[in-house]
């Protein structure tokens, strides 16, 4: 696995980053005053989760915020190479159990 990945499953390892980005997913922009009445922590505490994630590549920060107020939003395509490792290995898992299967299925009973 790639440290790009890496980065990626751990960021989305942690509930509180999924919980982010289902956020961003529902609205498309956020800041953290924003995240910050829908979460239960810090507003630091939120920031640093924000960092995480873009540390990850997942976040970006969006302009058009109002004043000195920081908005983020999802970066395109920003899932696209750990989609692609997860489609891969599935298919390799699915190749890997049919085979298994059809040789079980050849063994002789007895």
């Amino acid at each position: 696995m790639s440290d790009e990945l890496g980065a990626v499953f751990g960021a989305l390892a942690d509930p509180t980053r999924r919980a982010i980005v289902e956020a961003l997913l529902r609205d498309g922009v956020t800041s953290v005053p924003v995240l910050t009445d829908a979460f239960p922590i810090t507003r630091q505490a939120l920031a640093k989760h924000l960092a995480t994630l873009g540390d990850a590549g997942l976040v970006e920060r969006a302009g058009g915020g109002a004043g000195r107020e920081v908005r983020y939003r999802l970066r395109p395509g920003a899932l696209h190479p750990t989609a692609s490792w997860l489609a891969a290995a599935e298919s390799a898992w699915d190749d890997r159990l049919g085979r298994l299967k059809r040789s079980l299925e050849d063994t002789p009973a007895g």
